[in-house]
């Protein structure tokens, strides 16, 4: 996640850095004086209705922020404080009580069916069950008929009322916990669900925060109190928040306490809040810092006095509840077209059946009265004979196409939607219990939070990722500084240093940080020499600024040693907790916060300093600043911030020869990968501060507009700085990223990085991570308007093309990654994304990136990111994959077909909106092409199976019908035919698709080119699913007509011959799926050879109820040769084409998963090399 270090470029250009290091520039000179205010508005059709701002001012704060717009009469809630009656007596603000579940004893069956009708095919069954409860059409008994949708039906729902009693009994627990509330002047225990808005509630130590609440008063005399937010954003560092100075002295026992709260009303966002309060005449300004949120826990303070002002399910919490969208899977989505392909064939049978029992009526019309079969005539009655259930020859056509509906009804496989269900809950299994994606350093496994993508992780072509905390670990290290011009680097960020434990006397004890840095022995020197000197004055300075501008809260930790305390840095920011801790290792340890002062130990002196005033930082100013009052009543402001946003604001009357240092330092700093950050100071008069002042406070308590004003204050005070110097801080790669990237460019992944550092840095990243090399051609792309950008993207097509046709670059040199993209890696910044998105300009960005192999997006505000996600699944079939760790990558991780999360230093935030989470970037690798290729390959067989498994039964009794005077009854008994995709061959496809593996995790690993398999829709094609249909037709002729030529003259009953049909059928599917299977397991051998034994005993018990028709049939019939011959001989006859083909293709035409299977298999691939093992490229499929 990138947001301290979202720093702009100086100079426009656009270039090609070819492999030889020559470097040309191509025109734009344009200004970028513009640049401040560089906002579009776009509307994506993935993002919805709604137009998206993007651009590096505001977008990534929209739709955040109630607390930057007015607060009128009609947008306010009123909150009388201790006065609950009053608060609610206008409006009934929401209850204390919270509900997750879904569903009430009431609601649950109509709801919960509601919900599962909304998948097609179950409207279908439903339809056919209907049918089938009408006289005229009953094929199968009642009963029967509605078992299949019933089963389906009432697994989920079992399922759901699982789910849903789970979230009740949590609920239950949650809202009968208790909290302390003033009643009466008194304290009393009162459970959360009883809480109303307007109460006055007591929070003790380590207790959690009941509702949203704002601070009055704390244990603390400054009114500080401290929370832990880890159960809302998944955050650890403690955050602080105060009391306002108006109730800090109240004590509800002894003083009524009153006011008036007018605050906005409930919204998601967790980061801001818009509030006034009236106390004792006194109008006072609320805001993030003074409200304590459900779900944190109060830290390091005895207790907190606060006032309900957001319950139950209006908290913020509760409002940021929702999952991720429902996405579904590619092959899924594939299916449905299969399943319509299939229903028109369905009903292209019941037409033939229709049509040709037309005929026949026509043609045997004379006939029809004294036919044992048919028997039109009833002759029970005395007197004229009356029609026996005969309705005309029209509505017997009709009746007959819907009675073959209702017998051909399994061509759409009701079975293969809970398949894929359980399919699909145990590949997450095996992948949650994979070793190879456990992180250590957090002991977090891999989580799979959506369960109906498994399959689309084998199909991945795209991969977006974020930057820091991502490919980098996001703990950040204080390398080197730039003071006054002079680099205490040593020319290199990672050289001349050692590490340095700083300690203090405080009460006796020692305090020293709980983090050791490397430190500059010269600067060292230079920092305990004091301020004697002008050089040490300008070292003293910067080291003051990186101690006290800042939030971070110092902890006193206890040790093993009594006398030894660590303190403990805990702050928001990563970068700011590295800062503080270098300037402690220098000498500078903050070791007191309160909203009121702080104290530094500077070289073994404590010396207290005012905190008259902090703008924090902000996504558009890009800094932040504080305003200390020093000891010596000295007014100083410090200022920290991006480097274009502080060069803005130094005084022009400094040093250039200092500025022109410190820009070269920054540019040496970003080469080497490093975090940077600028930092300034003045002095400020008396009337300056006084000015200041009255300025920041009128801001502070504005009605309207508070925000926008307090930036304004903040601008009108950040000006004529004196530049202090640089700070250079690292962010390491995590473990594996280099191999990662490499691995995945190998399988035909494109990586795009879209990161908000400067473009410098992002460079240097792209490099060690191995995801730029020395052989591309870099195309950069840095415009400020249109025009410009319009150029570059002509001329970046244009070089494009003409690399093709130069001598001796080769395009093939990554043959997976397609032809003519290995070479050339795209480099574009935010600005010029802003008007690209915005035009017509962005369908040339996308024929330009397409031809890249790696794409870098520097400077990119949270919703560009989504932007450039929905670039590429608007204009190709391909499919996309967003990563990252924090909050400003959840529209990308939304955006695109899954989403991954990394549960790093950044929150939860990404995790919670992700499809799937896990520890460490490097385990993408083993997700995609370990993973991802058993689970699209597994799930594409076994939903061509289902179609198959199922079809074969339709077409059989499709030609029994047709040489049964098309009657539509059946030789199958009807239980048969319900328990055939229930028991009779339902687990052995469920059991491959979850245990089957084509290829070992070692081979894929090996060879990445394998995942191509994905890319190609090898698994699952129209080509396929007319072969397995084509496959079908074959076998269920053989079945079919083998046992009709044999038994042609003997006497057989339809029972007996349906017992054959069925168990032939029921063999022959599951030695159909024995054929396919790889990895043989005793539980595969099991489910497969055990369910044609569970067939024959319940063809046997069927057989052996009196009640059933077919009575004793199976047995009579199986007594003979004839039997067990036909049943020998329709597997051989079946199987064999199926066998002949499968042989020649894999012979002449094998893939590249039949070639490093049969490598496996000689136990040859580790001294042929992956090399030698020749991969198909990797084509693009067409654009959308």
């Amino acid at each position: 996640m990138d947001l301290n270090n979202s720093t702009e470029s100086t100079v426009p250009h656009f270039e090609i850095n070819t492999s030889s290091s020559s470097r040309r520039s191509i025109s734009s000179s344009q200004s970028r004086a513009s640049r401040g205010n560089s906002i579009r508005e776009v509307t994506l059709g993935d993002l919805g209705s709604k137009p998206v701002r993007y651009g590096s001012r505001g977008g990534d704060s929209e739709g955040l922020s109630m607390s930057q717009k007015e607060i009128n009469e009609e947008d306010a809630r009123f909150v009388y404080i201790n006065d609950p009656v009053k608060s609610n007596e206008k409006f009934e603000f929401a209850g204390n009580s919270i509900r997750t579940g879904k569903y009430s004893i009431l609601t649950f069956i109509p709801r919960n069916l509601f919900e599962q009708f909304h998948r097609v095919a179950y409207i279908y069954f439903l339809v056919i069950a209907v049918l089938n409860q009408l006289p005229q059409l009953a094929v199968f008994g009642r009963g029967v008929s509605i078992l299949p949708l019933a089963f389906v039906l009432s697994v989920t729902a079992i399922k759901d009322a699982y789910e849903d009693y789970r979230r009740h009994r949590s609920d239950r627990i949650e809202n009968n916990r208790l909290a302390n509330v003033l009643v009466n002047n008194q304290f009393q225990e009162k459970k959360w669900k009883d809480i109303r808005v307007g109460e006055i509630i007591k929070i003790k130590t380590n207790e959690t925060i009941p509702c949203d609440m704002v601070l009055l008063s704390t244990s603390d005399p400054t009114g500080v109190a401290y929370l832990q937010t880890i159960n809302l954003d998944g955050e650890s560092n403690l955050k602080t928040r105060y009391a306002k100075q108006e109730t800090l002295l109240k004590v509800p026992e002894k003083e009524t306490i009153s006011g008036l709260i007018k605050c906005e009303k409930p919204n998601r966002n967790i980061y801001g809040f818009h509030a006034n309060m009236e106390v004792d005449g006194k109008r006072l300004s609320l805001g993030p810092s003074n409200i304590l949120l459900r779900g944190c826990e109060l830290k390091n303070t005895s207790w907190a006095l606060g006032v309900a002002v957001y319950a139950g399910q209006e908290t913020k919490v509760m409002l940021n509840s929702s999952g991720a969208p429902s996405k579904r899977s590619w092959l899924e989505m594939h299916m449905n077209s299969e399943i319509i392909k299939l229903s028109f064939f369905l009903v292209a049978l019941c037409t033939v059946v229709s049509i040709c029992a037309a005929v026949w009526l026509k043609r045997h019309n004379d006939e029809l009265d004294y036919m044992p079969y048919y028997r039109r005539k009833d002759f029970s009655e005395e007197g004229e004979p009356d029609n026996y259930k005969y309705y005309g020859w029209g509505l017997e056509i009709l009746f007959t196409f819907l009675m073959s509906v209702i017998v051909f009804q399994v061509m759409i496989p009701i079975s293969l939607y809970i398949s894929m269900e359980l399919v699909r809950l145990g590949q997450a299994y095996f992948m949650i219990q994979d070793s190879h994606m456990y992180d250590e350093a957090s002991s977090s496994r891999f989580q799979c939070r959506a369960l109906n993508i498994n399959e689309d992780l084998g199909q991945i072509k795209y991969v977006f990722s974020d930057k820091t905390g991502t490919l980098t670990e996001n703990k950040m290290e204080f390398r080197c500084a730039s003071i006054w011009g002079i680099d205490y680097s040593g020319g290199n960020a990672h050289s001349h240093s050692e590490e340095v434990g700083y300690s203090v006397q405080v009460d006796g004890k020692v305090l020293r940080p709980k983090l050791t840095v490397n430190v500059d022995p010269h600067l060292l020197q230079l920092s305990r020499s004091g301020k004697n000197t002008e050089e040490g004055k300008h070292v003293y300075d910067f080291f003051l600024a990186l101690a006290a501008c800042n939030t971070i809260v110092p902890l006193v930790v206890d040790t093993s040693d009594p006398n030894v305390k660590l303190v403990d840095y805990q702050g928001e920011s990563p970068d700011e907790q590295a800062l503080v801790y270098a300037a402690a290792a220098y000498g500078f340890m903050l070791i007191e916060r309160t909203s009121g002062h702080i104290v530094i130990d500077i070289q073994g002196q404590r010396q207290r300093f005012n905190v008259l005033g902090l703008h924090e930082f902000d996504s558009d100013r890009k800094r932040m600043s504080v305003i200390l009052g020093l000891p010596d009543k000295t007014v100083t402001l410090f200022v920290k911030g991006a480097d274009t946003s502080m060069f803005s604001v130094i005084a022009k009357a400094l040093n250039m020869n200092v500025i022109r240092g410190t820009e070269s330092h920054l540019h040496a700093y970003s080469s080497l990968g490093l975090r940077t950050l600028v930092v300034g100071m003045r002095e400020l008069s008396a009337s300056e501060f006084e000015q200041w002042q009255s300025s920041f406070e009128a801001a502070s308590n504005a009605l309207f507009g508070r925000a926008a004003l307090l930036r304004k204050v903040a601008s009108s005070v950040e000006n004529n700085l004196c530049i202090l110097g640089a700070s250079g801080i690292e962010d390491k790669l995590q473990q594996g990223v280099p191999e990662a990237i490499e691995s995945l460019r190998a399988a035909g992944i494109k990586v795009w990085v879209l990161t908000g550092d400067k473009q410098e840095t992002a460079i240097s990243i792209g490099y060690s991570s191995k995801l730029l090399t020395s052989k591309m051609t870099q195309v950069i792309i840095n415009s400020n308007s249109k025009e410009s950008c319009r150029k570059s993207l002509e001329d970046a097509i244009a070089m494009s093309k003409k690399l093709k046709t130069v001598p001796g670059v080769s395009h093939n040199s990554e043959r997976s990654s397609g032809a003519g993209v290995a070479q050339l890696a795209l480099i574009i910044d935010g600005t010029s994304l802003v008007y690209i998105l915005d035009s017509e300009l962005d369908e040339q960005l996308f024929q330009f990136a397409g031809n890249c192999s790696v794409v870098l997006c520097c400077r990119v505000a949270p919703l560009q990111k989504a932007g450039i996600v929905a670039l590429v699944k608007t204009r190709t079939s391909d499919m996309t994959l967003a990563i990252g760790d924090g909050a400003n990558d959840v529209s990308m991780i939304q955006m695109a077909d899954v989403g991954v999360g990394i549960s790093g230093q950044e929150g939860r935030q990404a995790v919670m909106s992700s499809d799937f989470a896990m520890g460490q970037f490097r385990f993408l690798v083993t997700l995609l092409l370990v993973h991802g290729h058993w689970n699209y390959q597994r799930m594409g067989y076994m939903i061509l199976y289902n179609f198959y498994r199922n079809a074969v039964l339709v077409f059989v009794l499709f030609w029994y019908v047709l040489f049964t005077a098309f009657t539509l009854t059946t030789a199958i008994n009807e239980w048969s035919s319900v328990l055939y995709s229930v028991i009779y061959t339902s687990l052995p496809t469920i059991v491959v698709a979850i245990l089957d593996k084509d290829l070992s995790r070692r081979t894929l690993l090996q060879n990445p080119q394998l995942y191509g398999a994905g890319h190609r829709q090898e698994c699952y094609n129209t080509k396929l699913f007319w072969l397995t249909m084509a496959d079908t037709l074959w076998q269920s002729v053989v079945i079919f007509f083998i046992p009709f030529g044999a038994y042609w003259d003997s006497t057989i009953d339809v029972s007996s011959i349906g017992d054959l049909w069925t168990l032939a059928v029921v063999i022959l599917v599951n030695i159909h799926l024995a054929m396919d299977v790889i990895r043989w397991t005793w539980i595969t051998h099991a489910v497969i050879w055990g369910s044609i034994i569970a067939t024959l005993i319940c063809v046997m018990i069927i057989d052996a109820v009196p009640s059933l028709p077919g009575y004793w049939a199976f047995f009579e019939v199986a007594k003979t040769r004839l039997f067990w011959f036909c049943l020998m001989i329709i597997l051989v006859a079946a199987l064999i084409p199926r066998f002949l083909v499968k042989f020649l293709y894999q012979y002449y035409y094998p893939c590249d998963v039949q070639i490093a299977r049969e490598a496996e298999k000689v136990g040859n691939l580790r001294e042929r090399g992956a090399g030698e093992i020749e991969m198909n490229p990797v084509l693009d499929p067409p654009q959308r």
